[in-house]
C-alpha cells in the first residue's frame, strides 16, 4: 500500500518541452485526485531544462526531506554538441549568435580535448541558469538583457566518453558528473577548448545515483499507473 503523505519516492522520464515544475504539478494533481487529499507536499531532486529529457526523482510527503540526499548523487548524461556555433544559452533555447571554423577539428583532437575535462574542474555556470545573483535568478536578469557575472564553481567530472563523432558538425558524449554540473556550460567550454564554438542540441539524463532512465515512469502514463496502485486515501 502506497502512502504519499508518509512519503514515496517516484522516478520519471521527463518529456521534451516539459519544465521540472510541470512534472511536479502533474504528479501532485494525480496523487491528490487518487487519494482525495487536498494538499500534498511534492518536490523534485534536481532541475532539468525544458529541452532536456530523462531521470527526474520526485519525492512526496515526508520523503521530501530526502531531496537533498538525492541531489548529492552522481549523475549521468548523454549530450549531443553542435560544433562551430554558439548560442547565448549554450543550447537551442536561443538562436545561433556566432559561428566558428571547424576544419581543424579531428578525432584525435576531440579525444585529447575531452580528457582535459575529467577530474576536478572549475566551471562558470550559464547566465541562463537558476543560480542566484543578489537574490535574483540569473536567467531572470539575462532575459532582461542585464549583464550576469557568475563565479566559477568547483565540481567533479568522473567520466567523459565519446559515443559518436560526426565531424565537422557534431559529437555525442556520455558524462558522469557531480551535483552542480551544467552540461550546457561544459558544451561551451569544450567548444572553446577545440578552438571553435559549441552548443547543446540534445541532452538526456540517464542516471541519478541508482535510478536509471529505463526504470522510470512516463508522466503521461502516471494517471493510469496510480489508478492501478493500492494507495492510502483521505487526510491524516
Amino acid at each position: 500500500m502506497m502512502n504519499f503523505q508518509q512519503g514515496e519516492v517516484l522516478c520519471f522520464d521527463k518529456p521534451l518541452g516539459w519544465t521540472s515544475f510541470k512534472v511536479v504539478g502533474h504528479v501532485r494533481y494525480h496523487i491528490c485526485r487518487r487519494t482525495g487529499v487536498k494538499r500534498m507536499k511534492v518536490g523534485h531532486a534536481g532541475t532539468l531544462d525544458p529541452l532536456a529529457t530523462g531521470v527526474m526523482i520526485i519525492c512526496t510527503g515526508r520523503a521530501t526531506k530526502r531531496i537533498e540526499e538525492f541531489q548529492q548523487h552522481t549523475k549521468e548524461y548523454v549530450a549531443t554538441l553542435r560544433l562551430g556555433a554558439t548560442t547565448p544559452s549554450f543550447d537551442l533555447e536561443h538562436g545561433i549568435d556566432a559561428t566558428y571554423p571547424t576544419d581543424h577539428i579531428t578525432l584525435p583532437l576531440v579525444e585529447e580535448t575531452l580528457k582535459r575535462f575529467t577530474g576536478q574542474i572549475e566551471q562558470v555556470p550559464p547566465a541562463f541558469s537558476a543560480c542566484m545573483v543578489n537574490g535574483t535568478r540569473a536567467y531572470d536578469l539575462a532575459r532582461r538583457g542585464k549583464e550576469v557575472e557568475l563565479k566559477p564553481k568547483l565540481l567533479v567530472i568522473d567520466e567523459i566518453e565519446l559515443l559518436d563523432c560526426r565531424l565537422p558538425e557534431e559529437i555525442t558524449i556520455r558524462v558522469v558528473c557531480s551535483k552542480g554540473t551544467y552540461i550546457r556550460a561544459l558544451a561551451r567550454d569544450i567548444g572553446q577548448a577545440l578552438g571553435s564554438g559549441a552548443h547543446l542540441t540534445a541532452l538526456r539524463r540517464t542516471r541519478v545515483g541508482g535510478f536509471r532512465v529505463e526504470d522510470c515512469l512516463n508522466p503521461l502514463d502516471f494517471a493510469a499507473w496510480i489508478d492501478a496502485q493500492e494507495v492510502e486515501t483521505g487526510e491524516e
